[in-house]
């Protein structure tokens, strides 16, 4: 008799393994290239770092150069976490008022006026020069080959660079040049070259050279903030271009902006629960959120609940709509009182909320008893109200005037990446912002300019209200997750909104139901829009519940009988999540990975 070993439920692809190093991100290439880093006796910072910037190159639907990255880090020789802001931020010229002036009532989701000064270039080069091992040319090589020599173009971005032809014609015709070469569209599948983007960064290591290493970094940091980068990105912004509000505006960023901000380091925000201590980035993310979101469902028997049926979902989507509402009403680029957010008897009293019907209230909260701001709420497909939004990621979606005879409706998204390396080190950072959707391309540079601006309020009071020098509090939340004083899990998604939604889920399946990586990840997926969307138009869809069909029709019965709004989405739509780990197994770390099967395009890689 032969007897069959299973090592476990059936996973759309195996959890990579191995004692050298792990990496996983929302592109085949992008893994590839940490991988080919790691090989070439870089550790898990130089890794991240080459695989953000092959990224911007393979995924410009999804990030670009001039886009922003929030980073998570354990440094192995500090035996220490952090974290790394790479968010850029508004330019000294951006008021309530200037928008105002202008005739509108919230920064427009695409185009010029959107634009913050960009962060990831300086974040990732920070990373590198202070925890790194290798010299520029070795981090920016692989984008090089990828932009100068090509890529297959994989079929989403193709359809997304064909969807854009309509307004790249009319309007952004810089765009057309690049993704529309000779006339032509891309095709999927074959080689995509962008020439000019290769050439910026071999300017930039060719103009950066020096004997000392740190000297070098510098010199790159300024081409891009003080020199000819900036310069270019100063001047593209006082030409009026289309946008989502449906008329030409020119942009307020400028090459000063650009020269005057640098990426910060910053302690990581820790809540403690069931066993390990989770980590995320500061107020001026969403990540606090997720960590008062845990400690909300501390009072829970979580493990007790089927992670597949619709007590756990229904649990964890209540609990969700508390957190996120706190996350609308308190967190921002201010002195947001995080501890209070996290504080156990103020989280006891808002647990009592929960209960077994689903809410249709927008309840911020008020902790140390200060009542919150008013925070704007429209509804979606009904008027204006006073509560709260909720939409995915920047896009063209409910365009309005000039703009819809170019554009019907066209999405951006995000990128995410996570490496740990035979050193002890690990990364996880979540890139976005720069799509190709966003602006248009600059031609000396081969990319357009970010549109995070569209997250800050016009409105005065709140905590995410516009203000020259201030980050928008963004949607972009890397995961970290530590077990007995060191790094166990990175992980992330992109999703806009959506991205706390999906982790969630995922980390509990792990801790409360024993899932391995991959098996949590494949699991279905479900989140809600009850929730100030994040970007414009900034809808808010209450008691609205997205499941994937394979929870069932039992499971998704019951939710609508519980008073859910549930739209069922296909069968493996719903989130992009990528991990990576560190576990000991006889003494010895073993390192883990695994990545998303949905998009067939996200990569675990590891040996």
């Amino acid at each position: 008799m032969v007897e069959i070993f299973s090592n476990g439920p059936f996973t759309t692809r195996p959890e990579i393994r191995g004692s050298f190093g792990c990496a996983a991100a929302t592109h085949w290439l992008a893994a590839a290239t940490a991988m080919r880093i790691l090989e070439k006796g870089g550790n898990a910072f130089d890794a991240a770092a080459a695989a953000g910037f092959a990224l911007q190159v393979v995924e410009p639907h999804l990030n670009g150069p001039a886009g922003e990255v929030p980073i998570l880090y354990w440094d192995a020789r500090e035996r220490a976490s952090g974290a790394l802001c790479g968010q850029g931020v508004a330019p000294m010229a951006a008021t309530p008022e200037r928008y105002r002036g202008l005739g509108l009532d919230m920064v427009p989701g695409t185009g010029h006026l959107a634009a913050c000064t960009p962060g990831a270039f300086g974040a990732w080069l920070m990373l590198v020069r202070d925890r790194g091992l290798l010299r520029l040319k070795d981090i920016l090589e692989p984008a090089i080959e990828l932009a100068g020599g090509g890529y297959p173009m994989h079929l989403r971005l193709a359809r997304t660079v064909a969807s854009m032809r309509p307004l790249f014609e009319s309007e952004w015709k810089s765009s057309l040049a690049v993704y529309f070469p000779g006339g032509e569209a891309p095709e999927p599948h074959a080689l995509f070259r962008n020439p000019t983007l290769a050439g910026v960064y071999e300017r930039i290591c060719r103009d950066s050279a020096h004997d000392s290493r740190d000297v070098e970094f510098e010199n790159a940091r300024k081409l891009w903030y003080e020199g000819f980068v900036a310069d270019a990105m100063g001047r593209a912004c006082r030409e009026p271009v289309m946008d989502s509000s449906g008329r030409r505006n020119a942009g307020l960023l400028t090459a000063d902006d650009c020269a005057a901000w640098r990426p910060t380091y910053e302690a990581a925000v820790a809540r403690d629960y069931h066993g390990v201590t989770a980590l995320k980035c500061g107020a001026w993310t969403q990540g606090p959120a997720f960590l008062q979101w845990l400690g909300l469902l501390e009072g829970f028997d979580i493990g007790g609940l089927d992670p597949l049926g619709p007590d756990f979902v229904h649990l964890v989507a209540e609990a969700g709509k508390l957190a996120l509402a706190d996350r609308d009403a308190w967190l921002g680029d201010v002195d947001a009182d995080v501890d209070a957010l996290l504080d156990d008897s103020y989280l006891a009293a808002r647990r009592k909320l929960i209960g077994d019907w689903s809410s249709d209230a927008f309840r911020p909260g008020s902790p140390r008893g200060r009542a919150p701001a008013p925070v704007p709420v429209k509804i979606a497909g009904g008027p204006a109200a006073s509560a709260a939004s909720g939409v995915g990621e920047p896009t063209f979606s409910g365009a309005s005037g000039e703009l819809k005879k170019h554009v019907e409706r066209v999405e951006g998204d995000t990128c995410y990446v996570t490496v740990t390396d035979r050193f002890g080190n690990m990364v996880s950072a979540t890139p976005s912002g720069g799509w190709l959707q966003s602006s248009p391309v600059i031609p000396e540079l081969g990319f357009g300019l970010s549109t995070r601006a569209q997250m800050f309020w016009l409105e005065p009071g709140l905590p995410s209200s516009l203000a020259p020098g201030k980050r928008p509090r963004t949607t972009l939340t890397p995961t970290m997750v530590l077990r007995d004083g060191a790094p166990w899990l990175g992980f992330g998604t992109p999703g806009g909104d959506q991205q706390e939604q999906w982790q969630i889920a995922f980390l509990l399946r792990i801790l409360h139901h024993g899932y391995g990586l991959q098996q949590a990840i494949d699991a279905p997926a479900f989140h809600t829009g009850h929730h100030v969307g994040s970007f414009w138009p900034r809808e808010f869809k209450p008691q609205s519940l997205s499941v994937e069909r394979r929870f069932g029709e039992d499971t998704i019965e019951a939710l609508k009988q519980r008073g859910h709004k549930v739209e069922v989405a296909d069968d493996w739509i719903l989130g992009r999540l990528c991990a990576t780990g560190r576990e000991t197994v006889r003494g010895e770390a073993i390192l883990r990975a695994a990545a998303n099967p949905r998009g067939t395009q996200d990569y675990a890689i590891g040996r």
